[in-house]
């Protein structure tokens, strides 16, 4: 919005002023048009979209088993906080968890009513939890249930963020994301070996061999839980936002006090703030990759299948809009407050006067009408 426009709605005449808001109004909703909208919110409990599109990958292993493959096992991703403590987390868990990177990893956990080898679970500082083997989102819930104490969660989510994928295991394939289905098979050695848990850790649910992949695909899946929640949270800021435009083109006034603004501006600095400026970003290959090119194309490949990159853009695009439109409002905002200031002074200036004429006036007249007295006598000696 020009500033032109914006002195017109302060100081123009009354009528105009709200023909002119009337327009802006119409302008931002005319702009925020353009961009898509909060979206119906997803099933929570169902396989990421995109993966879905790449379900007939998966078609040949699913079709045709094999003597050595597994069976078809989930891998069940739960983002429950803004953030888990570590350190707080530590003592819940049992004895044999181990922290690495920046993670927990439980080589096993089992419940009274599960069957087979049970499951492991990594749970990740971003605030996601990620279960291999469990035989149900009950089971998951259930360990979040007895690990999550007081202080470990930071910024709880009241609607928990799911996501689901399968898995087999097979030591004649090699380790890779063929559609919809994560194969556990040979990968090659690491440039690093002692990166890894050492010893590693008797009874685990799931092959020692295949550690570090469950890892790479891991984080892949915890980042990609985490971006969901904070993409329900933009689009329940975008929806307490969308009838500013409209409220502005039918009213002339934004519908919103200064206060509340300036929140609804905040919002949005900590929406991008979660999205670009935390120790590690949405965006970028965590750090341990940069030394493992072959764990970096796991983590990539199914990044790249979750779409992470292009969701970080389109969030980015709607934070940037609906900022533009909080900032153009806040400055409408600004300006009539400077005028509203202007007439306080004015009015503060024209009380003086008054009382200046009210104390000095008498003084003022009689100088006045005694110069004129005088001159009048100065023209009749004349």
């Amino acid at each position: 919005m020009s500033a032109s426009l914006i002195r017109a709605f302060v100081f123009g005449r009354p009528s105009s002023s709200r023909v002119l808001c009337r327009s802006a109004g119409l302008r931002l909703a005319s702009t925020l048009a353009e961009v898509p909208g909060p979206s119906p919110k997803q099933s929570k409990t169902t396989t990421n979209t995109t993966l879905r599109k790449k379900a007939a990958a998966s078609l040949p292993i699913r079709s045709h088993p094999s003597p050595t493959r597994s069976s078809i096992r989930s891998v069940l991703t739960l983002t429950t906080a803004e953030r888990l403590v570590l350190p707080a987390l530590a003592r819940s868990l049992p004895p044999t968890a181990v922290i690495f990177e920046d993670a927990y990893w439980v080589p096993k956990w089992r419940t009274a009513t599960q069957e087979g080898d049970g499951a492991e679970v990594f749970l990740f500082d971003n605030g996601s939890i990620v279960g291999w083997g469990m035989d149900s989102w009950d089971e998951l819930e259930r360990f979040v249930g007895e690990v999550m104490r007081p202080g470990v969660e930071v910024g709880r989510l009241v609607e928990w963020e799911r996501e689901e994928l399968e898995f087999v295991t097979d030591p004649h394939e090699s380790t890779r994301l063929q559609g919809d289905l994560i194969i556990l098979g040979t990968q090659p050695a690491l440039d690093d070996p002692d990166a890894l848990p050492h010893p590693p850790p008797s009874g685990a649910a799931l092959p020692a061999s295949t550690f570090a992949a469950r890892y790479a695909f891991s984080q892949a899946l915890a980042r990609s839980t985490a971006l969901s929640a904070l993409e329900s949270s933009l689009e329940t800021y975008l929806s307490s936002v969308a009838t500013l435009p409209q409220t502005l083109a039918l009213t002339g006034k934004p519908g919103l006090s200064r206060r509340q603004l300036i929140v609804k501006i905040g919002e949005l600095l900590k929406f991008r703030q979660s999205l670009n400026l935390k120790r590690e970003t949405f965006g970028d290959t965590p750090d341990f990759y940069w030394t493992e090119p072959v764990l970096e194309e796991y983590f990539k490949a199914l990044s790249n299948a979750l779409e992470m990159r292009q969701r970080i853009a389109a969030l980015n695009s709607k934070i940037t809009y609906a900022s533009e439109t909080q900032t153009t409002l806040r400055e409408m905002l600004a300006e009539s407050s400077g005028h509203r200031m202007e007439l306080v002074i004015i009015a503060l200036i024209s009380v003086e006067v008054v009382f200046v004429l009210i104390h000095n006036g008498p003084d003022l007249w009689n100088m006045i009408i005694g110069k004129e007295v005088e001159v009048d006598n100065d023209k009749k000696r004349h």
